[in-house]
């Protein structure tokens, strides 16, 4: 099968990670997004303009694409990324990149990813800050390992208060599309077991670097997350960082 990639979520994180893997030679990428085109989406999801407000995300990500890489084949899932389509979505690609905005789709996309044996890269992006991490396939570390338990609704900023600087997501995206090319053509991932921390105004990154939890409850030895229960994965705000 043609080495592919899934993309959680067609908006800032998304669109560039997109880009940067059509930019490296991948040809097959599928993106999960069931949300349309908002003016206010504009400043940061560089794949859509004004004529595609009211549109699909997906739709208006696919042909922006065809645009550029007419090579490129993408595949639609107008749908929402959720526990009981998850696993039967990831199974299809080879890597997963996770571009959703909250933390329970986050919890979601890496418990999905570590059952199914599929490496994961996870990006976020709110206010002025971005961050990033790998999770190999099958996790030792995952998302898990650092962050644990979703945490209650309404722990940190929400998106509509925090927002987010236009380009911060670009950045964060275009990390995670290279590293998703790097584990598609075979090659080390760079953020395994890395927490990588982005901050525009400062203009600088920093590592915390992490183990596999022992204690992790979906990739430890005594893991009790075998099947994705929709109760564990309530909507939430977004995640700060």
């Amino acid at each position: 099968m043609t080495p592919a990639a899934l993309i959680l979520g067609a908006g800032g994180l998304g669109c560039p990670a997109a880009l940067a893997l059509a930019a490296a030679g991948i040809t097959r990428l599928g993106v999960v997004d069931d949300d349309r085109v908002e003016a206010s989406n504009l400043h940061r999801q560089v794949l859509f303009g004004d004529a595609d407000v009211g549109e699909l995300k997906v739709v208006a990500f696919a042909r922006a694409l065809a645009r550029r890489y007419p090579g490129l084949a993408v595949e639609m899932h107008p749908v929402r990324f959720d526990a009981g389509n998850a696993l039967e979505l990831v199974a299809g690609y080879g890597v997963i990149v996770d571009g959703t905005d909250n933390f329970a789709t986050r919890f979601l996309a890496n418990d999905a990813a570590v059952l199914a044996r599929r490496p994961l890269v996870h990006g976020a992006a709110v206010g002025l800050h971005g961050q990033l991490l790998t999770v190999p396939a099958g996790g030792h570390p995952c998302y898990r390992c650092l962050f644990e338990e979703l945490p209650p609704a309404g722990v940190g900023p929400s998106c509509a208060d925090a927002g987010v600087l236009g380009p911060v997501p670009g950045v964060i995206g275009a990390l995670q599309g290279v590293e998703a090319a790097r584990i598609l053509e075979g090659e080390t991932p760079a953020f395994v077991g890395r927490l990588v921390q982005y901050d525009s105004q400062a203009m600088s990154f920093r590592t915390v670097r992490y183990n596999p939890n022992p204690l992790c409850a979906v990739c430890g030895p005594g893991a009790r997350i075998r099947a994705l229960l929709p109760a564990n994965y309530p909507a939430g705000d977004c995640a700060p960082l």
